[in-house]
């Protein structure tokens, strides 16, 4: 079995509250499919006709309107020659670029003022 890996995260005190809330994975897919979408050039009914959905079922799905299956998101993934697991670490990637920077910032400082006080 795989061993587990921490993920670093600040105390609760020390995260600055956000003023958004923070996204939705299925608004973070979708846009990183129409990111790849658009960057190859294609339309929205290439695509879906390359990952047997519909092209309304892609748009509502690239806007983060629908919640797909993971058999789904493979679908489409497939479709645009990228795996899940491409796909899902470039959102991942992304969330936390937007939810872990003030995190990291407030992390930073917390530990220089500590050695400071050292």
């Amino acid at each position: 079995m795989a061993d587990l890996v921490p993920f670093p995260r600040a105390p609760l005190s020390a995260r600055p509250r956000p003023s958004e809330p923070e996204p939705l994975w299925r608004q973070m897919v979708g846009d990183q499919l129409r990111r790849r979408r658009h960057d190859r050039d294609e339309t929205l009914t290439e695509t879906a006709g390359n990952a047997g959905v519909s092209s309304q079922y892609l748009s509502e799905v690239e806007r983060g309107l629908k919640e797909p299956s993971s058999e789904m998101i493979a679908a489409i993934a497939g479709a645009l020659d990228t795996s899940l697991i491409e796909l899902t670490s470039a959102v991942a990637d992304e969330l936390r670029q937007a939810t872990m920077a003030p995190a990291s910032a407030a992390v930073s400082a917390t530990r220089g003022a500590f050695a400071l006080a050292a």
